[in-house]
């Protein structure tokens, strides 16, 4: 979905002034359609949540009926602790085998594409945590939106704004662009709340840190 200066400023509840002086210092993704700014929904929303902004739920909450909670796509991926890795591919090549993608998956590829995607910009978002995924969804029948969430047995240099090395990651797949948003952004507001994000950086047990997913979502649904 693209969005205008105005949809921007409402999704990261910010003055259309800020948008424009983001997009004069170059620190905000855009692009010109026909001499009309424009963002991708998918590449804003990544961005907020590298720079610890809250976005909106609004723009996409319609869609949201068929994609699964953040503590139903959690409790698919599973919560995976004390994961060895020696550095960013091996970390997410890790993460990877845990997805439940089905016999056949090639799961080789999806590393490669999601280690390109690192190439193109760190999916680290500040304080030891990452959050890679693929811009473009996953397609394969039969396949659930699933997070999977790895603690690692020693932190790794993901190139985070923070300086930070990374510890805890959750490895993101969606089969489709509106369940990449969907997940994406409820995880993003799971990361907002200090309880929940508590309990993934203390290595919580997985029925505690799935507690404070539900009831965090249910708190945004409350707000709406």
């Amino acid at each position: 979905m693209q969005l205008t200066v105005k949809q921007a400023a409402s999704f990261l509840d910010v003055p259309e002034r800020q948008i424009h002086a983001w997009i004069d210092d170059g620190e905000i993704p855009f692009s010109r359609e026909q001499g009309r700014i424009r963002f991708n929904q998918a590449e804003l929303l990544e961005w907020a949540t590298a720079r610890r902004l809250r976005a909106s739920h609004e723009l996409h909450a319609e869609s949201a009926a068929h994609v699964p909670s953040l503590a139903d796509a959690l409790t698919l991926g599973g919560v995976h602790d004390g994961i060895e890795a020696a550095d960013r591919a091996s970390a997410i090549r890790a993460a990877v085998s845990f997805l439940p993608l089905g016999p056949g998956a090639d799961r080789e590829t999806l590393v490669e594409i999601m280690l390109a995607r690192e190439a193109a910009g760190s999916t680290a978002v500040g304080d030891g945590i990452a959050i890679p995924h693929v811009r473009a969804p996953i397609v394969q029948n039969g396949v659930q939106p699933v997070i999977a969430l790895c603690t690692l047995s020693q932190p790794i240099d993901f190139g985070a704004r923070d300086g930070k090395p990374v510890h805890v990651v959750f490895l993101l797949a969606t089969p489709t662009v509106n369940a990449h948003l969907q997940l994406l952004a409820r995880l993003a507001a799971a990361l907002h709340d200090r309880d929940f994000k508590s309990a993934v950086l203390r290595r919580a047990p997985a029925d505690e840190i799935l507690a404070h997913a539900r009831r965090v979502e249910a708190a945004t649904k409350e707000r709406r």
